[in-house]
C-alpha cells in the first residue's frame, strides 16, 4: 500500500483511510496526519486517543526517545476543534531557563540585557491552538511554577511586564522520563504533575510495532524523493529484524542513508547503515540496557501482536489470567478489551 504524508479525512465504513489503512475499530479520528498504525499496539493507542483529541484538557505523551511523540501530538491537534489554529512545539531541554522563559512567555523591551525590542512568546503565537512542551521533565522548577499559574488562570505575563493577558492554548507535554519519579525526586512539581496528567498516552516503541516498520520505511523513502524505488527482499528482512533502539527516528535516518547510497536504485541491505545490518552492533546497542518493566511491556505487546490483537489468547500464551493481563495493559497505558 502506498504511504504518504496523510491529511485525508477518515471514511465511515469498512475502510477509514485509504493512505494509512487504519483498521475499522479506530473510530472518532477525522485526520491521521503522519500516523502509521497497522500494528495492534498503535491501533489500541489510536482508539484511546480518539475521544481525547476533541478535548481541551492537557495530555502527557510518554514514550522512548524517537518513538513519535510529536507525531501523535500533531495528530491530536489535527483531530481537535483547534485544527485551524497554530500547532507549535518547543524542546524544553534545548534551551537554558532564561531563554526558555522568554521563548514561552515573551518579553518586553529592556526586560534583560539584549532585549532591544519586545517579543511575543509561544503562548501568544499559539493563541487558539496547541502548544507542545517536549521533554517537559527538564523544565526548571521556577518555570514550572509560572506554567502552573498560566494553566490555572488562563493568563500569562511577558518577562519584565506586570500586565497579564489571556492565553487560550491547549497544552500537550511529551517526555521519555517517568514524571512521577521526578516528583518523588523533587525535580518536578507535584501540583503541576497532577494538573498536566489529565490524560496519559504511551507511544509504543518500534520494537512493539513490527508490522509498522515497512510502511514507515516506505513513507520515509518517498520523502527522500525516491518514489520509484523500493526495498529489496534482503533489505526488508534486515529492517524487520533490527531492534531499533532509536525507534522511528533511527529508522528514518537509516532510510535516508540507504536512499543516498542506492543512487536512485532499489535500496538493498548493503545500502543500510552498519549498525542496522550487523548482528554484533545490534547486540551491543543501548536497547540491551533496559529496565525489567520495559522488557516485560515489550514482550507482552509482541505476544498480543502475534495473537492478532486478541488479548484473551495472549493471556493464555503468557500463562496469566485475563484480569492480570488487563491490569498490566492499563499500567502500560494500553486500552483493554471489554
Amino acid at each position: 500500500m502506498k504511504q504518504t504524508v496523510c491529511e485525508e479525512p477518515f471514511e465511515r465504513g469498512p475502510k477509514l483511510c485509504a493512505h494509512c489503512g487504519l483498521a475499522t475499530e479506530v473510530q472518532g479520528l477525522k485526520r491521521c496526519s503522519r500516523v502509521v498504525a497497522g500494528s495492534h499496539a498503535m491501533q489500541a493507542l489510536m482508539v484511546k486517543a480518539a475521544p481525547i483529541a476533541g478535548s481541551d484538557a492537557p495530555v502527557v505523551i510518554r514514550g522512548e526517545s524517537g518513538s513519535g511523540k510529536e507525531v501523535l501530538a500533531r495528530a491530536l491537534h489535527a483531530n481537535s476543534p483547534r485544527r485551524s489554529r497554530p500547532f507549535l512545539a518547543v524542546n524544553v531541554a534545548a534551551l537554558p531557563g532564561e531563554l526558555l522563559e522568554s521563548e514561552l512567555f515573551g518579553h518586553v523591551k529592556g526586560a534583560f540585557t539584549g532585549a532591544a525590542t519586545a517579543k511575543a512568546g509561544l503562548f501568544e503565537a499559539a493563541e487558539g491552538g496547541t502548544l507542545l512542551l517536549d521533554e517537559i521533565a527538564e523544565m526548571p522548577l521556577p518555570l514550572q511554577a509560572k506554567l502552573l499559574r498560566a494553566l490555572q488562570d488562563g493568563e500569562v505575563r511577558r518577562v519584565g511586564d506586570t500586565r497579564p493577558f489571556s492565553a487560550d492554548v491547549r497544552i500537550l507535554c511529551a517526555s521519555n522520563q517517568d514524571l512521577a519519579a521526578r516528583v518523588t525526586e523533587r525535580r518536578f512539581r507535584e501540583d503541576l504533575y497532577y494538573r498536566l496528567r489529565v490524560f496519559v498516552l504511551t507511544v509504543p516503541s518500534l520494537r512493539e510495532r513490527v508490522p509498522d516498520i515497512l510502511p514507515l520505511a516506505s513513507m520515509f523513502l518517498e520523502q527522500e524523493k525516491h518514489a520509484t524505488c523500493r526495498f529489496t527482499k534482503p533489505a526488508r528482512r534486515v529492517l524487520e529484524e533490527h531492534r531499533w533502539p532509536g525507534n522511528v527516528r533511527e529508522l528514518a535516518n537509516a532510510v535516508k542513508h540507504g536512499a543516498v547510497l542506492s543512487r536512485g536504485a532499489d535500496v538493498d541491505a548493503a545500502h543500510l547503515p552498519e549498525e542496522v545490518t550487523s548482528p554484533r552492533a545490534a547486540r551491543s546497542s543501548p536497547s540491551a540496557l533496559r529496565t525489567l518493566a520495559e522488557v516485560e511491556r515489550e514482550h507482552v505487546m509482541q505476544v498480543i501482536e502475534a495473537c492478532g490483537g486478541r488479548q484473551t489468547d495472549a493471556a493464555r500464551v503468557l500463562g496469566i489470567g485475563r484480569t492480570t493481563l488487563w491490569r498490566k495493559l492499563r499500567a502500560f497505558g494500553i486500552e483493554t478489551e471489554e
